[in-house]
């Protein structure tokens, strides 16, 4: 299970409208590699009668898959690319993309304080300063909770997922990523070895371990395996797995957190669910982005790509993006929201977004699949 499978799952009613095309040949193509979750057919549709181009998507289900096809000469076969976390860095240094310019996406004014160019990071090259993409949509895998089975202060700390309280009424994804990444967080606070020299040279990041800190990980998840009363494969089984009280404590994207106050609101019995991001050793977090490639020199093509963007992240079509794919957007939406809207969407907590550690790829990915699979076999 993948967090885009997770995200795509809410498109089912945009994608029910046929993706009719101009029928005028376009003599400018404008090609994207993307979530498929993110498509907006009519908000595409229009763009091409405005711009009088095709947009030519393509779709992928992980950061890893995308990377593989921009190094396959993916920079000439694509103007623009979705990825997140860390990636865009990545894709920077591998010379995959371009530096990009704020002051050619007017829209990018509208980005909340977190996002804003002077502030998120990120999509900054670390060497020049160069701004390297746009973020777009942004999310945790926090911990979704019954706050009347599950007092709040325990879930300002990683140990409510391993506490033998809530023994047979815990749940995980089985992102073995994810779960080997929070596990780490809590056993390097315990270590204390966050501060010690790293094994990249670079500051703590819980996707790379030194081997002992891979070792107590591994542990910790053998431990937390017997607390565990499943270890959900997708969002309805894990919906019905809260609402019905089976499980009161349970690590996810907030999706399911917003099902469920969308079915309270609809008639379901009321319980207090509620969604911690950021827990006192750190969390998780994710910022998907906007991203133009190497393949992309400046002139038309570099401006229709920004164009695009700059319809993409427009507060109407940022609003309809929270909506369709369930998730969080780096524009401010606030004004042009209801009190239950910035609730769902956690729209007053974007300053959380600064204690999170971003998504990235596990420094030896035969080691992290090793300890999944002794975690697995135990």
């Amino acid at each position: 299970m993948t967090r885009r499978s997770v995200l795509a799952a809410g498109t089912t009613a945009a994608l029910a409208i046929p993706f009719v095309r101009p029928s005028w040949a376009a003599p400018e193509k404008i090609r994207a590699l993307m979530w498929e979750a993110y498509l907006l057919p009519d908000r595409v549709t229009a763009f091409e009668d405005t711009h009088k181009v095709k947009f030519v998507p393509s779709f992928f289900d992980g950061n890893s898959e995308a990377y593989n096809k921009l190094r396959v000469g993916g920079s000439k076969e694509f103007d623009l690319v979705q990825a997140d976390g860390f990636w865009p860095q990545l894709y920077y240094r591998e010379k995959l993309l371009r530096d990009v310019d704020y002051s050619k996406v007017p829209n990018a004014a509208g980005y909340l304080p977190e996002f804003a160019a002077g502030t998120f990071k990120v999509l900054s090259d670390p060497g020049t300063g160069k701004k390297i993409g746009f973020p777009f949509c942004w999310g945790a895998y926090g911990i979704t909770y019954d706050a009347a089975k599950v007092a709040p202060d325990e879930t300002e700390t990683l140990t409510c997922m391993f506490n033998s309280q809530f023994s047979g009424m815990l749940s995980t994804s089985s992102r073995f990523e994810e779960n080997i990444a929070l596990a780490a967080l809590l056993v390097t606070d315990r270590m204390g070895s966050r501060a010690q020299p790293r094994p990249d040279g670079k500051p703590f990041n819980p996707y790379v371990l030194t081997d002992e800190e891979l070792t107590e990980a591994e542990k910790l998840l053998i431990q937390q395996k017997g607390l565990l009363l499943t270890r959900y494969q997708d969002n309805p089984t894990l919906f019905q797995l809260l609402q019905s009280g089976a499980v009161v404590a349970a690590t996810e994207f907030a999706q399911v957190f917003r099902q469920l106050l969308t079915a309270e609101a609809q008639g379901a019995a009321p319980v207090d669910f509620r969604h911690s991001l950021k827990m006192k050793e750190g969390g998780l977090g994710w910022v998907d982005t906007w991203l133009v490639t190497s393949g992309v020199e400046d002139g038309k093509k570099f401006d229709l790509c920004n164009s695009f963007i700059d319809m993409m992240i427009s507060p109407e079509v940022m609003k309809k993006i929270g909506e369709v794919a369930g998730c969080s957007t780096t524009v401010d939406l606030r004004a042009i929201s209801s009190e239950s809207e910035r609730k769902l969407f956690l729209m007053d907590r974007s300053n959380e977004i600064a204690g999170l550690f971003m998504f990235d790829q596990p420094s030896s990915p035969e080691k992290w699949e090793r300890v999944w699979s002794n975690v697995q076999a135990a």
